[in-house]
Formats: structure tokens, sequence, C-alpha cells
């Protein structure tokens, strides 16, 4: 399956080409790598080399590394997860601006908008709706916690509804995490929760007469409109 690493590029080669048979299916999830002493065979490497690599490989979360006596290096299933934690970080650090976030989202979500408007089905609005009344219920008691919550569900699931893995990855890597900013500098209260509730409604009409670009429309005015909210706030920060 493996052959002897590139003498000038050993660490390198190894990392890629066990990455390649994961990647093209040779090792399916489940799957355990030869036992270590095989592997330094095969890439004609040296133990300390194989093993970084193997470090590499599982920071990747292409690979996990059991040990004891059943243990060893175990081919993972590829999902996302490390890609999320990354983005999730770089949010959490401040790393990504306001203006940054906002302008991508208005492009993004309205585009995601309009694709999930236009393949929803009745379920899927169904669910949708659910998740909205939840969130009326939240509002109606004040409890702002569980409201971003199931705000922050109700945006994950219009991802979902466009059937796009791509799609669902990225609007959960952007609400899984940027609430921190609601938060910081737009604290939800009555007022502006209704506004949130009163645009969600008007998205649900949308789909339900299968309007894509008036769903689309709504939500990227959301985003405008929230966005502008938070960067007042923070220019009036001292």
């Amino acid at each position: 399956m493996f052959k002897k690493a590139k003498q000038n590029r050993v660490f390198q080669d190894v990392v890629e080409q066990i990455q390649d048979a994961i990647i093209n299916g040779k090792l399916e999830p489940g799957a355990k790598l030869p036992p270590e002493r095989e592997l330094k065979d095969m890439f004609n490497t040296s133990r300390g080399t194989l093993r970084e690599a193997l470090r590499v490989l599982e920071q990747k979360g292409l690979i996990e590394i059991k040990l004891g006596v059943s243990g060893g290096a175990i081919v993972k299933l590829i999902d996302t997860e490390p890609i999320i934690e990354s983005l999730a970080l770089l949010i959490r650090s401040g790393g990504v601006s306001l203006e940054h976030l906002a302008e991508f989202r208005i492009k993004i979500e309205g585009s995601l908008m309009e694709l999930a408007a236009s393949r929803a089905t009745k379920k899927d609005i169904k669910e949708l709706e659910t998740l909205f009344n939840q969130a009326k219920a939240y509002y109606e008691n004040n409890d702002w916690e569980n409201f971003l919550k199931t705000d922050e569900k109700m945006h994950t699931y219009i991802g979902i509804m466009t059937r796009n893995p791509v799609f669902q990855f990225v609007q959960k890597s952007i609400h899984d995490n940027i609430h921190r900013y609601y938060a910081e500098y737009l604290p939800m209260n009555k007022k502006r929760s209704l506004e949130n509730l009163t645009d969600f409604e008007k998205i649900i009409d949308a789909m339900k007469i299968n309007d894509a670009k008036t769903a689309s429309a709504i939500i990227m005015d959301h985003v405008k409109r929230f966005s502008d909210k938070m960067q007042e706030k923070t220019r009036s920060k001292p």
C-alpha cells in the first residue's frame, strides 16, 4: 500500500501517502494502520519521523491514536469537526471583525436562504415553525439565553434545508459561535427579540408560497440591520 518515502521530503511524503490512502478510500473508517515497525520499514524512515507524521494526521482528524495492547492508529470518519473548531477559535479570539463577519454573512446567507427556500419541503417548513414557536415562547418569558439558542437552531436548520453539506457546515460553524458578539455588543431584550421574530415569521411566510427571492432579501436585510446595531455599539464604547 505504501512505498518508501522520498528522502528529500520524508516527513511530508509520509503524511501525504497515508492521507491520500484515507481520502481515496483505500483505508476505510475503523481500519487500523499497520504496526509502527512495519510502517517504519515501508516508508524507510525513522521512528521519530513516523510518529510525528502520525501526530499531524491525528491533528487533521484523519486518524485516532489509541494506546494499549489493542491500540494503534485507527482511521476516522472524515468530518468537519477540526475545521469547525478552527473557525470557532478564530471567531472567539476576535480574529474576525464584525465588519468582516457581516459582509460574509450578508453574501452567504442571502444565497443560502434562496436555495433553502426553493428546496424546502412541507416537513422542513413545519420544523422551522416549531423552532419559531419555541423562540416565541422564550420571548414571552423574557428568557433571552434560550431565545438566542433557538435562534441559532433556526439559522442552522436553514443550512440543513439547502441539502448542501458545504452550506450546512458554514452555517453551523458561524451560528455555533456568533452569539458571543450578541452577548458583548447587542444583548437581547424585548424590542430586539420581537424584531428578530418578525423577520423569521416573514421568512417562513415567504417559504410557504415558494418565494425564495423574498426570503433571501429578508435574511440579508436582517443580517445587515443587526450587524449595524452591533457596530454602532462598538463605536459608542469609550
